[in-house]
């Protein structure tokens, strides 16, 4: 039986960005990243407000289409909650369309906002990490960048297809990290289309393909919670990064001149930022380069998962 909640409850919920794949493990590996967006949620008596300042502000709608406001009535039903009306506020921080997660960190946080009502409502109805894992993965169609912006730190995301029931089940653990490990980002102006860059990518790949990404996959399970001396070796990738690459000619060769020094670096998600994992800063040198190229240069810690207040 869904309850109504009261009036005048708000929340917010501060929701890391995140990078996608590190490399070998695509749709599987993530990290949550220390750059945030902040949604503020009040129940009130009717209808809907919604307010979006900072990154996007000019570019996504502002009413009941909006993700966040999706990912909020979609946390209250899942807890058996419902609002006559609410009041959404959304600062963001994350850029839009360079593959840091921002689709999902606004589908978690929305998520993450409902279920602080339900918590204040009635804790016994509130979701578990696990189920927030769930439906945030369900807006994005794949675990990595929902289950990092959730969990926090490095992660390990999988599905599991439902044969009998053609649903999917989307699971992720988190990682240790090592503490040394650092996130340097390289952020580009352009915007890319995670859609358009999947499409890039081939149905069929050689079996020596595959066979070399899984190597690397578990070996940045190594790198990434004891070993960061293996970054470079882990970060290698034979099923997406070269077949993304003419789409993203200043990307691809920022990567390969930083690789060639010696930096584990990567493209974040679908692109186009530059994901650089560090354990000892990254020379002035390749930092001027890339400004020089149009890239903002963030220097960002890894991350835990959403928080609720």
């Amino acid at each position: 039986m869904t309850q109504t909640l009261p009036t005048g409850i708000t929340v917010t919920a501060r929701v890391p960005a995140s990078s996608a794949n590190l490399g070998a493990g695509f749709d599987s590996l993530g990290l949550a990243l220390a750059l945030y967006d902040e949604i503020s949620v009040t129940t009130t008596d009717s209808g809907l407000t919604i307010r979006v300042e900072g990154e996007g502000a000019d570019d996504v709608p502002w009413g009941p289409s909006h993700l966040v406001v999706r990912a909020v009535e979609r946390g209250l039903e899942s807890a058996g909650l419902w609002a006559d009306g609410l009041d959404v506020v959304c600062r963001n921080a994350i850029p839009h369309s360079r593959g840091l997660g921002s689709s999902a960190s606004a589908a978690v946080g929305g998520l993450a906002a409902a279920n602080g009502l339900a918590a204040k409502f009635d804790p016994s109805m509130t979701l578990s990490l696990d189920q927030l894992v769930q439906l945030a993965s369900e807006f994005e169609g794949h675990p990595d960048n929902a289950a990092a912006s959730v969990l926090g730190g490095a992660v390990v995301s999988w599905t599991e297809e439902g044969e009998q029931t053609g649903s999917r089940r989307f699971q992720a653990v988190r990682l240790q990290a090592h503490p040394s490990i650092q996130a340097v980002v390289f952020v580009p102006d352009e915007r890319s289309s995670t859609a358009h860059t999947r499409g890039l990518l081939p149905q069929v790949v050689p079996h020596a393909d595959a066979a070399f990404n899984v190597s690397r996959a578990a070996l940045a399970v190594v790198a990434l919670t004891e070993r960061p001396d293996l970054l470079l070796p882990a970060t290698e990738d034979r099923l997406h990064q070269a077949q993304r690459a003419p789409a993203l000619p200043a990307t691809t060769n920022l990567i390969a001149r930083l690789r060639a020094e010696g930096v584990a670096a990567m493209v974040s998600g679908a692109g186009p930022t530059v994901l650089a994992l560090v354990s000892s800063p990254l020379s002035d040198e390749l930092r001027t380069s890339a400004v020089d190229d149009g890239f903002t240069v963030l220097d960002l810690p890894l991350a835990d998962g959403v928080a609720v207040g």
